[in-house]
């Protein structure tokens, strides 16, 4: 009897031999995909955060008195030269007065469009924005399918003094 059942047992093993194998192909792809995902997610939260961080830091510098659009714009660059290469990213310094308007939408406006602004000889209140743009595929860990043509965009609108 007990020779019966150490047999079964070894005819059932046999018949299992192999499936961790086959659960493993079809599980591990899967967890890897997710894994490079939530890595990739990250990666891009981390530069929009920032894109953004940037426009703030460089736009408050930029309400001094006596600040040039230069160097405003430098210091933009070599704060997300921290995050990726700041040759990636666009950054512009312009004239937002069209903000001081109640039915402009900010989605709307092109920013490429806007006038530049000299700071150094900007006007008591007059506002501007530091908008930054990056293309995400010039900064991705892994070329992403899903993220052709998708642009990480972080601004800041202030006074000047």
């Amino acid at each position: 009897m007990l020779r019966t059942i150490q047999k079964s047992k070894i005819r059932h093993q046999e018949c299992r031999r192999g499936t961790a194998l086959v659960e493993t192909a079809v599980v591990l792809p899967v967890f890897l995909m997710f894994l490079f995902a939530m890595w990739e997610f990250t990666h891009a939260y981390m530069v929009l955060n920032t894109i953004n961080a940037a426009a703030t830091k460089a736009a408050r510098f930029g309400v001094a008195q006596e600040v040039t659009t230069q160097q405003v714009s430098d210091m933009a660059a070599s704060i997300v030269g921290n995050a990726f290469a700041s040759s990636n990213a666009t950054i512009m310094v312009k004239d937002a007065s069209v903000f001081d308007e109640a039915s402009v939408d900010p989605d709307t406006i092109s920013y490429g469009d806007l006038p530049d602004v000299e700071l150094s000889q900007a006007e008591p209140q007059q506002l501007f924005v530091v908008h930054i743009e990056v293309p995400y595929n010039d900064i991705a860990i892994m070329s992403p399918f899903w993220a052709k043509n998708l642009t990480l965009k972080g601004q800041a609108v202030m006074r000047h003094e």
